[in-house]
């Protein structure tokens, strides 16, 4: 489970956020490209843009549950 203390700074205000244990595999991008970005130096992914729909939103607790470090939270907002 996502460490909501740990959350990247990259990441958007919102729902959905990656938090500091994130070993940039791409999962996330690959799933949900329009809601998850990496870095500028490639370390670790972050949530870019919230979802503006269902499918987004779909996507993105796709990539939550695909996450191999669990890295990819949901916090209610």
């Amino acid at each position: 489970m996502a460490n909501k203390g740990g959350k990247v700074s990259e990441s958007v205000p919102g729902k959905f956020y990656v938090d500091d244990q994130c070993i940039a595999c791409g999962v996330c991008e690959g799933s949900a490209p329009e809601n998850f970005k990496m870095n500028d130096d490639g370390s670790h992914a972050f949530c870019s843009a919230q979802p503006a729909d269902a499918n987004q939103t779909a996507n993105c607790v796709s990539a939550m549950e695909s996450c191999p470090t669990s890295s990819i939270g949901d916090d209610g907002e």
